[in-house]
C-alpha cells in the first residue's frame, strides 16, 4: 500500500474496496486471468479483446476551457469542456469507483532525468494497469519510495458519461483537465488511450520550456550520431527506424531537450496484422514473450495458438512490450542532438522525389503541412484517386497547442543544433498510384543510409522547380533516373499536370497557416515552375 501523503484521497477516491499499488509483471497477468480479463497464450503474453473500441475515439476527446488553457490550446483542434462539466463527471467517477478494487501505477512520462513527468495512473482493469506499465517508464524501487504524482490518469472502461450532464457525445469520455492535473477515461476499453493521454500531457508541458514533443521514431549510430523520423501510418516510420545497425531510442513519442533526444516513453506498441517473422523478427519475436500484451488477436482457446493473419476482432491488432524487448534498443531512451531529421510521405500522386534536403524553413513547411497519400482499399469510401492527407505536425490529434508553436520550435532547433533536414518519398514512381509503381525498399534504405552516415549532405543537387527543395543528382547504388521522379513517367506532360495538382493542394492547406509564420517559411511554399526537358 501507499501512503495516505501521496495515497488516492488526493485524487478525490474515497471508500475504495482496495488498491493494488504497483504489482509486478507476474501479478498483474495473474490478477488479469482471475478476473477473466484476458488469456495467455502457449507462448506467454496476455491476449485480451478491447470490445467495441478498436482504437483511439477521437471524437470522444475533450480539453477543459479555462483561465489555464483559454489562450494557450488550439481550440480549432480541441473541444471543449466547462469546468462545471469535467467536475460532476469527476465525481460520477469517483462515485462510481466506490466499493471497488483498483490498481494504482506510479510512473514517468520521458526519459531525460530532468524533464520527465511523474505519472500516477488508477485503472479499474489488471491488465490496463499491465498495458501502461510496460509502455511508460518504470521507476526503481528506490524511486517509487519518495514518488509524488504530477498528473493523474483515472481509467475506469465501464463508466458510462452521460451528455446532457458531463458535455460528452456518447457514453465515452477522454476529458483532459491541464489546471487540474487530471484525465478522466470512461467507457473505452482500448489502452491506447492511456498511452496517447500522457504524449498529450507532454505536447502540452514541453513547448514552454522550449523542448521539442514530436510523433516520431528515433535511433542513433554506432557514430553517436542520432536521427528522428516523422511519419504517418503507411510512410515506413517503424520499418526504416528499426535498422539492426543502429540503436533504437523508441519508436513513437520523443522529446527534444537541451540535452538531445529522448523517449517519452519506456515500451512500444506495435501493430501485429499480418505480422512476418521472416520481415519483422524482433517485433514478431515480441509476441512469443511472457509481459507482452496483445489486443484483439486472435488465439485458438484449445491450443493457445496466435493468428496474425486474422482481422476477426480489429485490423488494428496491437502489442504492448517493453522496449528492452527490442534487442538493439537503447538501455537510457536518450541520445544527441538529431544530426539528421527525416519526414516520411508516401506520395501516391508520383510527384515527389525520393529524397530532398531541406532548408530550416522549408521542414517547418513541410512539418506544418505533415503530408502523405492514401489509396484505395486502405479505408471505406476511398475512390481509384489518391487522397492527400495533411495532418500537421505528423500527429494532430494529439497537439493541444498551435501547430505553429511546434513548427516554430523545430525550425530553431535544426538550426541551432545544424541538423540535415531531409523528406523522404516511399510512395509512388513511374506514373501516380494505379499507373506507377511502389518506390523499391532497397533504393530508400541505400538514399537514407547516405543521409545518415553524411555523404549525401555533400553530393551534387539540383533544384526542384516545383518545391525548390535541393534533390542529390547521383547517388552510389541507386537508378539516377529515379531521383528526377519527371524522368520517370513516360508522360512528362500528364507528371507536370500532377505536379500542378499536388502544389495547389499544399498551397491551399497550408492557409490556414499563413497569418501564424514568418515570412521565410510562407517563402518555402511550393511555386509553379514549368519543369526543365
Amino acid at each position: 500500500m501507499s501512503s495516505s501523503a501521496h495515497g488516492l484521497e488526493a485524487q478525490g477516491f474515497s471508500n475504495l474496496k482496495a488498491v493494488h499499488w504497483n504489482l509486478s509483471v507476474p501479478e498483474l497477468t495473474e490478477e488479469s486471468i482471475r478476473r477473466g480479463e484476458g488469456h495467455l497464450s502457449k507462448d506467454g503474453p496476455l491476449v485480451v479483446l478491447t470490445g467495441q473500441h478498436t482504437g483511439r475515439s477521437a471524437n470522444d476527446k475533450f480539453v477543459v476551457r479555462d483561465a489555464e488553457t483559454e489562450d494557450k490550446v488550439w481550440w480549432d483542434n480541441n473541444k471543449a469542456m466547462t469546468p462545471a462539466q469535467f467536475d460532476a463527471l469527476h465525481a460520477d467517477m469517483m462515485k462510481f469507483a466506490e466499493g471497488r478494487e483498483l490498481f494504482a501505477r506510479d510512473l514517468f512520462g520521458g526519459a531525460d532525468l530532468d524533464h520527465r513527468l511523474p505519472v500516477r495512473v488508477v485503472t479499474e482493469y489488471a491488465w490496463h494497469s499491465l498495458f501502461i506499465n510496460q509502455l511508460l517508464i518504470r521507476p526503481t524501487a528506490e524511486e517509487l519510495k519518495s514518488f509524488k504524482p504530477e498528473f493523474t490518469i483515472v481509467d475506469l472502461p465501464n463508466f458510462r458519461a452521460d451528455p446532457a450532464k458531463h458535455g460528452a457525445v456518447s457514453e465515452t469520455i477522454i476529458a483532459v483537465n491541464f489546471a487540474r492535473k487530471t484525465i478522466l477515461i470512461g467507457g473505452t476499453s482500448y489502452a491506447g488511450e492511456m498511452k496517447k493521454s500522457v504524449f498529450t500531457i507532454m505536447n502540452y508541458l514541453l513547448p514552454a520550456k522550449r523542448i521539442m514533443s514530436m510523433h516520431c521514431s528515433a535511433n542513433v549510430g554506432k557514430d553517436g550520431k542520432a536521427a528522428i523520423f516523422f511519419g504517418l501510418s503507411g510512410t515506413g516510420k517503424t520499418t526504416l527506424s528499426a535498422d539492426a545497425s543502429r540503436t533504437l531510442i523508441g519508436d513513437d513519442e520523443h522529446g527534444w531537450s537541451e540535452h538531445g533526444v529522448f523517449n517519452i516513453e519506456g515500451g512500444c506498441y506495435a501493430k501485429v496484422i499480418r505480422l512476418s517473422r521472416e520481415a519483422e523478427p524482433e517485433i514478431y519475436s515480441t509476441t512469443e514473450r511472457f509481459g507482452t500484451v496483445l489486443e484483439n488477436v486472435m488465439m485458438d482457446m484449445k491450443t493457445r495458438t496466435l493468428d496474425l493473419d486474422s482481422a476477426h476482432y480489429a485490423e488494428n491488432t496491437r502489442a504492448a512490450y517493453p522496449i528492452d524487448f527490442i534487442p538493439n534498443a537503447s538501455d537510457t531512451g536518450r541520445g544527441g542532438h538529431p544530426k539528421n531529421v527525416i519526414m516520411l510521405t508516401a506520395d501516391a500522386f508520383g510527384v515527389l522525389p525520393p529524397i530532398a534536403k531541406l532548408t530550416p524553413s522549408q521542414a517547418m513547411y513541410h512539418f506544418l503541412s505533415g503530408f502523405t497519400a492514401k489509396v484505395a482499399g486502405t479505408e471505406k469510401g476511398l475512390g481509384k484517386e489518391p487522397q492527400p492527407t495533411f495532418s500537421t505536425c505528423f500527429g494532430a490529434p494529439f497537439m493541444p497547442r498551435h501547430p505553429s508553436e511546434y513548427g516554430n520550435l523545430l525550425r530553431d532547433l535544426i538550426a541551432e543544433h545544424g541538423s540535415d533536414c531531409w523528406l523522404v518519398n516511399t510512395g509512388w514512381t513511374g506514373g501516380a498510384f494505379g499507373e506507377g509503381s511502389r518506390m523499391p525498399i532497397k533504393a530508400t534504405r541505400a538514399l537514407l543510409a547516405a543521409a545518415l552516415d553524411g555523404s549525401l549532405a555533400n553530393a551534387e543537387m539540383r533544384v526542384d522547380p516545383n518545391f525548390g527543395f535541393r534533390v542529390p543528382v547521383a547517388v552510389p547504388g541507386v537508378d539516377s533516373k529515379i531521383l528526377n521522379p519527371r524522368d520517370t513517367w513516360a508522360d512528362k506532360e500528364a507528371y507536370d499536370a500532377q505536379a500542378k495538382k499536388l502544389v495547389s493542394m499544399f498551397r491551399d492547406n497550408f492557409k490556414k497557416f499563413e497569418a501564424h509564420v514568418g515570412r521565410d517559411v510562407l517563402d518555402a511554399a511550393p511555386v509553379l515552375a514549368v519543369a526543365a526537358e
